[in-house]
């Protein structure tokens, strides 16, 4: 049994400069620099999204006070005393 030609190989044989193809043509600190840029990017989400969530929580909690607000506005309207 001989030599088995895949793809792959076939491939290799027909481009040669793929043989001088290094998988680690990114330096360690190019990496690093990625991964922190990502953290970042994660974190300001995290923190824009925490005051999303604090704004509609007063809202949620300012909603009834706002209604009961209007209700006494039309009250004393209605009482001419506004």
């Amino acid at each position: 049994m001989g030599f088995v030609h895949t793809p792959a190989t076939i491939l290799l044989h027909c481009h040669p400069a793929l043989y001088t193809m290094n998988r680690a043509a990114i330096d360690v600190e190019d990496l690093l620099k990625l991964v922190l840029l990502l953290i970042i990017v994660w974190l300001v989400l995290e923190i824009v999204g925490e005051l999303f969530g604090v704004l509609f929580g007063l809202l949620n909690f300012a909603g009834p006070v706002i209604g009961l607000l209007i209700a006494v506005l039309i009250v004393l309207w209605l009482l001419d005393w506004v």
